[in-house]
């Protein structure tokens, strides 16, 4: 029985040990940012324990174990520990050279301002446990050495240790010198003077450079007090006042400025100018004025004008203004009253009546002001009878325009009118003629002509000197209308009786009448001709003459000719027939793409038929051939059979020379197509493995690698594929170098290049801090972040 009792004891001693193991928490399971690790492994159910920040951080947490996890009693997350504002320094600046925040491992660096140097050693600070490390840099001020001048020249200003910024102002002893060099320098940010020491030197002038203008008895060098004679060039006039040598030069600046006209006034009665808006013109040039409507120049009474400016500084002509347009009193001889209504407005547009005289009328009912003066012209217009306007009639001893009152004219009937005797009239004070008879026309009786009638139907009656046609009946002549006239006895002229017509024998080429040829022959009457040998018809020919005189059915008897050849693919040199005479010679030429090449002669012999015809035979065309060209020169056409060569187009192959023929088809055989290749590839930072080539072909594969400090670092393969683009190019990436950190060694080995992003860490020597290993980082701007200073372990 003691055996079994003991071991279920030591079974439920087992059991509980098991079971509060099962309670206890492990230090691996706290997980927290920037903490140190727990004292012990596990900690029992129950237990509490403190969890401290690292060094440079603050924070806590206090964890209690319960049932196997770990439950916060206290949490303030570690944070980086901050430093204090470090102060601005005097004369100098710092900046972040990394974050916002004055922060655990934040690291200040220190510039000077212009004009200050660097006096400390070491011109950075970094935010550690204890604060921030190293002292406050020092500016110091740049110092530039002392001035020293000769007995002729003063110093002002600080000349023994001047400071950046400090001017030294320099003059001559002696009121007869003056400064040769610069009067004032200034301490500059390098520690150096702006300029050298000066001296002084005899006070004189040298000729100035005088724009449109030239010293009179120039010389080399003028003294002091000298005056500067000089003239100015034509269109240009010196300034007032003389020039003087002095200490600063000369004390007037010699110019001479240019001659100009000025336009006094432009807006009123002025409608345009040109050129537009110009008031200042030089000597030589020329304004147009062109005056506003009721407005101009009044001495010429121009409403444009051109005003040329002078050498002396004045118009051709002063009187540049537009006037506004009157009206002087009118002075007509045959007004009754000129001066008691024509008073008062005489502006352009006025209007005024008046009257005229007795034995003259007014020409308008008012007077108008014009540009040319009052209108109408002349006002007064002397009351005169027009020539009389009497159909048929003429005046006797010539005609005038116009008669005065009182006149006595006579005129007479033309021919075939009447009153026959001379008309006396006069012309009365209303401008009138009295007692005029009108003239009656004569007449011609109709004419009766035998075979006849009048064109146009026919009247009972007919002017004198009027004109009629008449045409004769069918079958009589003449054949034409018969112009006739009525004279001025009221006989008929130039009448032709109408006789009977009949054919003349017919005149037909190359043909004779067969049996007995007359002259005339009569309408319908039938005769017979045939051609002569060599033309055709070869039968004879009957006509017959119709009523119109001209003989029907006439047959042209032509020539025995050869029709125009047709050649297929040719045309005829020079004009072409439709038929062409026995034993002629003409020539063809085949068509572009056929042969022979050169014109052909053929000949129309005896039987009508063209003798030595050559067929016209096709060619081929030459080729066309996408991104290639002929070898020595192209031809429109080849023969059959022949060969040529070609070659494509650099950056496509077959890179030799392709050889094709004209087959009897006229196509080119054996013919290959000019196919793309790819062009070398432009990879920055990398160059092609092997050397490189202007072209690749499809399908072609090379390498290239990177430059040395570019990834990736083993060569890439790439391939020119069918859209003649490389696949799978990588690009060359840049690495950061390896970091040079003055007493520190890189940990794990060095490598000369490292990638973006990756990682590594350093420890400072022996003697230096910090003591622990830095992790530095390659960002993507090829820097190192997180730098630490391995500063010399101060004395504990």
């Amino acid at each position: 029985m003691r055996v079994p009792v003991k071991l279920l004891i030591f079974s439920f001693w087992l059991f509980f040990l098991n079971c509060s193991r099962c309670q206890e928490c492990h230090r691996e399971d706290i997980k927290y940012e920037n903490t140190e690790l727990a004292e012990k492994a596990s900690y029992a159910d129950g237990e509490t324990v403190r969890v401290n920040c690292m060094i440079g951080y603050i924070g806590l947490y206090r964890l209690k174990c319960e049932k196997g996890e770990w439950k916060k009693s206290i949490e303030r997350p570690c944070a980086k520990k901050k430093c204090s504002n470090p102060g601005d320094i005097p004369n100098g600046n710092f900046e972040l050279a990394a974050g916002t925040e004055f922060v655990f491992g934040a690291t200040l660096v220190y510039t000077c301002k212009k004009g200050y140097e660097m006096a400390s050693r070491i011109n950075q600070r970094t935010c550690r446990a204890q604060g921030w490390d190293n002292t406050v840099p020092v500016c110091e001020a740049v110092k530039c050495p002392a001035i020293r001048t000769d007995r002729d020249v003063t110093a002002s200003g600080n000349t023994e240790e001047g400071s950046y910024g400090n001017v030294i102002h320099f003059e001559c002893v002696s009121s007869g010198k003056k400064i040769d060099g610069s009067s004032d320098i200034h301490c500059e940010e390098t520690g150096e003077w702006s300029d050298v020491v000066p001296t002084c030197k005899d006070i004189t002038c040298t000729t100035p450079v005088i724009s449109n203008g030239y010293a009179v008895e120039q010389m080399p060098e003028y003294q002091k007090d000298a005056i500067l004679k000089y003239r100015c060039n034509p269109g240009f006039k010196p300034r007032e006042g003389n020039p003087r040598c002095a200490k600063f030069g000369w004390t007037l600046n010699p110019e001479c400025d240019e001659v100009t006209c000025e336009l006094q006034s432009t807006t009123y009665g002025v409608e345009k100018i040109n050129p537009e808006g110009k008031t200042i013109f030089r000597a030589g040039q020329s304004v147009e004025i062109t005056c506003s409507k009721n407005y101009w120049f009044s001495f010429t009474k121009e409403t444009s004008k051109t005003f040329t400016c002078q050498y002396n500084g004045e118009w051709d002509d002063r009187r540049t203004v537009c006037q506004e347009i009157r009206c002087e009193v009118p002075h007509d001889r045959y007004l009754s009253r000129p001066y008691s209504y024509l008073r008062g407005d005489m502006k352009l547009g006025a209007k005024r009546s008046y009257s005229c005289k007795f034995g003259y009328r007014e020409t308008a009912k008012e007077a108008t002001c014009t540009r040319d003066g009052w209108t109408p012209k002349p006002l007064c217009a002397e009351i005169m009878c027009e020539a009389p306007n009497i159909p048929n009639a003429e005046i006797v001893e010539g005609q005038r325009p116009n008669y005065r009152i009182k006149s006595r004219i006579e005129y007479k009937c033309s021919p075939g009118f009447e009153p026959e005797q001379h008309v006396p009239i006069t012309c009365d004070f209303q401008g009138q003629w009295t007692n005029i008879q009108q003239c009656t026309e004569k007449m011609c009786e109709a004419p009766n002509i035998p075979n006849a009638e009048i064109v146009e139907g026919q009247r009972p009656n007919y002017r004198i000197n009027s004109t009629i046609e008449y045409k004769c009946s069918l079958g009589f002549k003449p054949v034409q209308p018969v112009q006739i006239t009525c004279d001025s006895q009221r006989q008929w002229t130039y009448i032709r009786q109408c006789t009977e017509i009949m054919c003349e024998a017919p005149n037909i080429p190359n043909a004779e009448i067969v049996g007995k040829q007359g002259s005339h022959y009569r309408i319908n009457s039938t005769i017979e001709y045939k051609c002569s040998t060599g033309f055709e018809p070869e039968k004879p020919v009957k006509i017959t003459c119709d009523s119109q005189r001209q003989w029907t059915d006439i047959q042209t008897c032509t020539e025995k000719m050869c029709a125009a050849p047709y050649i297929p693919n040719a045309e005829i040199v020079g004009k072409q027939g439709s038929n062409y005479k026995i034993n002629s010679t003409i020539e063809y030429k085949c068509s572009t793409g056929f042969e022979p090449e050169q014109p052909v002669q053929i000949t129309c012999d005896s039987q009508r038929q063209w003798t030595d015809i050559q067929t016209c035979t096709a060619m081929c065309a030459a080729p066309y051939i996408p991104n290639a060209e002929i070898v020595e020169g192209q031809r429109p056409n080849y023969r059959i059979n022949s060969t040529i060569e070609y070659k494509c187009s650099p950056g496509f192959e077959p890179e030799q020379p392709v050889q094709i023929t004209c087959d009897s088809q006229r196509q080119w055989t054996d013919m290959q197509t000019c196919t793309a290749m790819c062009a070398a590839p432009y990879i920055p930072n990398a160059e092609i493995v092997e050397g490189q080539r202007p072209n690749y072909r499809i399908n072609s594969t090379i390498e290239y690698k990177c430059s040395p400090g570019f990834e990736p670092e083993q060569p890439v393969q790439i391939t020119c594929d069918s859209q003649r683009q490389w696949t799978d190019i990588q690009t060359c990436t840049a690495m950061c170098a390896a970091p040079y950190i003055p007493n520190a060694e890189i940990v794990e080995g060095q490598r000369p290049n490292y990638r973006i992003n990756s990682t590594i860490e350093y420890k400072c020597s022996p003697g230096f801090e910090p003591e622990q290993p830095v992790q530095i980082t390659c960002d993507s701007k090829r820097q190192w972040t997180d730098i630490q200073t391995c500063t010399v372990q101060k004395p504990t």
